[in-house]
């Protein structure tokens, strides 16, 4: 997949990052007063903020367009300026630039001794670059302004809301069509729409911004998706655990989520002169469980795993669906093991998630591993060396997993390296789906230990894993891949019985009655409706198996076999059909995929 967006020599991003100066320019031939903000080149094309005293309009935007496509006509050159830091500030300032002041003022108290500026034409920006040569080195027909929105100067709500301008860009004309016909086709795969059209979830004013409720439908697959988990780990060797949704100051402050994580958790709750917290993870709680019995090397490496529902306070303006919520159910565990087991632990771990991946047939994806940026002055919580072991061990253990990775410095979290599962949805979104780190910090925090083969205490090593993520953003991304087509055993709806007339209605409700003595979700439509209307409203349904009851499948015991989207079906008898049914939906497979 590409990550051009990310390369900053890439011809692609120095053609969006050049776009979006000409929309600058193009902005401010239309709106002089407009006061710039920031305009970065992002996936799929670029944007750029703006402070208007009278804001942009959808129909702004074919106008903004042609100026566009002037200025690149024009075949302005790019000229790279440098400045001091202190000139910048007083030129930007003296312009009126308040915004571009503001962030000139804090690249300096940052360090920064010299800014940049990038002119083209009459214009000028402060920017790092890089550019194209000249505005005619951009494709004319390869981009197109492609929204509206409001945005927080600096990401933050406490500042000023300025308008965004989205806009996208690609090489050429073609690859353009093809981005925005691929995008139509995508929406209707929306995960929001879908849940709406499915009946799987929905999101109250009453209850909350980003506090979803699952409904029956929706459940499901929830449902489902943690069978699959407790199968799973029960077949690694792992111990299922429980923990409360709420718990006391203190333990968040040993493990240094608070203060600094404050901004990200619910305002505390102050009873009997105490102080608790929704929490907004388990590790600390999964910790005490470790801590609440003597341990021994014979018992590592322990694994305790829950479906643990944590709360954290995500900003209203960063909210969507069911990608970015505020109460979410992770799939989450804590393996406690010896320095010799992580590595062969850590391969464990990894090798479930291409397990997972194979079984949904995920194969758009690629792993990150994020390490520390040791030599940056950054203080690291346990000290240079302990971050050097946790390194050597992640990376030993990627490569023997036989996993390509990309290695990150100065990502890693704050108590050490991790790896994250970066997917990539089919309207091109790319999403952090599940995460593994490897911690050697929280077990000196909250004083974990066991006695090892020496008879000495030893601090183990922990490995926080969630190979399906939460359930919230893992649902979002499936019903979005399967276009709400599930497989069997996932679908909310997995047979559909239809009786060609009501003389076989009875036959039919036998037919269900055998399938949910099973387990199986079945129902019958035993509607007035004619059989093709019928058979189309499980297709709209989404309903994978339709089992179709006629006179000759009554009196011979059978039923017609029809998956979604075929238009011919296969008799069998009802015993047999079952057998197949039962069969696809305990191995988990996908009739698409065999």
């Amino acid at each position: 997949m590409s990550r051009e967006h990310q390369d900053p020599q890439s011809p692609l991003y120095k053609i969006r990052h050049s776009l979006a100066h000409v929309l600058a320019q193009a902005v401010l031939e239309i709106r002089p007063d407009a006061k710039l903000g920031f305009g970065p080149p992002i996936e799929n094309g670029f944007y750029y903020d703006f402070d208007l005293e009278q804001p942009l309009v959808p129909e702004d935007l074919p106008l903004l367009e042609k100026a566009m496509r002037k200025i690149i006509g024009a075949n302005q050159k790019f000229e790279r300026e440098e400045l001091p830091a202190e000139e910048m500030i007083r030129r930007l300032t003296d312009q009126g630039a308040v915004f571009k002041a503001e962030q000139a003022q804090d690249l300096k108290q940052g360090g920064e001794a010299t800014l940049s500026l990038y002119k083209n034409g009459p214009f000028n920006d402060m920017c790092e670059g890089p550019h194209v040569e000249s505005t005619g080195k951009i494709p004319a027909d390869g981009f197109k302004l492609d929204s509206l929105a409001g945005a927080y100067w600096k990401g933050s709500e406490k500042n000023k809301m300025l308008q965004r301008v989205y806009g996208l860009a690609f090489e050429n004309k073609q690859t353009l069509k093809d981005f925005l016909e691929k995008r139509e086709l995508a929406k209707e795969r929306d995960h929001r729409k879908l849940g709406v059209q499915m009946e799987l979830f929905t999101i109250a004013d009453e209850v909350g911004k980003g506090l979803p409720l699952w409904l029956p439908n929706g459940t499901v697959i929830r449902d489902e998706l943690e069978n699959l988990a407790k199968e799973t780990e029960f077949r690694y060797g792992y111990q299922r655990v429980a923990t409360p949704h709420i718990t006391k100051e203190g333990l968040f402050l040993t493990s240094g989520h608070l203060p600094y994580y404050a901004d990200s958790m619910f305002p505390p709750m102050v009873s009997d002169g105490e102080t608790f917290y929704l929490k907004p993870m388990n590790c600390p709680l999964h910790h005490m469980i470790y801590k609440a019995s003597p341990r021994s090397y014979r018992e590592l490496p322990l694994r305790l795993a829950e479906y643990g529902t944590c709360y954290r306070y995500e900003q209203s303006g960063e909210l969507s669906g069911l990608l970015r919520v505020r109460g979410l159910t992770m799939n989450d565990a804590h393996i406690y093991c010896a320095e010799e087991q992580t590595r062969e632990e850590f391969v464990k771990v990894m090798r479930m998630h291409i397990e997972y991946y194979r079984l949904f047939g995920i194969t758009d994806y690629w792993v990150r591993l994020s390490l520390p940026d040791l030599d940056s002055g950054e203080k690291y919580v346990g000290g240079r060396e302990l971050w050097e072991r946790a390194e050597t061990l992640m990376t030993a253990a990627m490569e023997e997993a036989a996993i390509p990775y990309e290695a990150r410095r100065g990502e890693a979290a704050f108590y050490g390296p991790k790896i994250d599962m970066q997917i990539r949805n089919v309207m091109g979104r790319e999403e952090t789906a599940s995460t593994n780190q490897l911690d050697l910090i929280m077990a000196d925090r909250f004083d974990l230990s066991y006695i090892g083969r020496d008879n000495q205490r030893h601090r183990p090593h922990i490995i926080h894993r969630a190979p399906l993520g939460t359930h919230e953003r893992f649902a979002a991304f499936l019903i979005e891949h399967y276009g709400g087509i599930f497989p069997t055993w996932l679908a909310p709806r997995q047979v559909r019985v239809i009786p060609i007339n009501p003389e076989m209605n009875d036959y039919a409700h036998r037919v269900v009655q055998t399938l949910r003595d099973d387990f199986v979700r079945a129902e019958v439509d035993d509607s007035n409706d004619t059989l093709g209307k019928k058979i189309r409203n499980g297709a709209a349904d989404k309903v994978p198996n339709l089992f179709i009851a006629g006179a000759r499948e009554m009196e011979e015991g059978k039923i017609t076999w029809q998956r979604m989207g075929s238009k011919q079906g296969q008799s069998l008898p009802l015993d047999e059909a079952r057998t197949l049914l039962l069969k696809e939906i305990k191995d988990r497979t996908d009739w698409r995929r065999g």
